[in-house]
């Protein structure tokens, strides 16, 4: 994901006149909106399902982190043992 400085920087002025264009912009980029204040970042903003995207690769990168860690302890079970957990075997 890229940022585009001239499009994904708004200041909550902006947001304020025209708040509908900056969602729009931001569903059909798929960036997410740097809100400013005063020249800083105070908020970011993105569509719901660009969030729900990025929340569901978030929470799938972690669980491949806890699978590799667990492998690397020594937690490891083989395939047939879990066919055998779950009553797949």
């Amino acid at each position: 994901m890229n940022v585009k400085f001239s499009e994904d920087v708004i200041p909550l002025a902006d947001l304020k006149v025209n708040p509908g264009r900056v969602v729009r912009n931001a569903a059909k980029a798929h960036r997410p909106v740097l809100l400013t204040s005063r020249g800083r970042g105070v908020a970011v903003m993105q569509s719901v399902s660009d969030y729900e995207q990025a929340a569901e690769e978030r929470a799938f990168m972690r669980a491949v982190v806890a699978g590799l860690a667990d492998l690397d302890a020594g937690r490891a079970i083989s395939l047939a043992q879990a066919k055998a957990r779950f009553g797949l075997a």
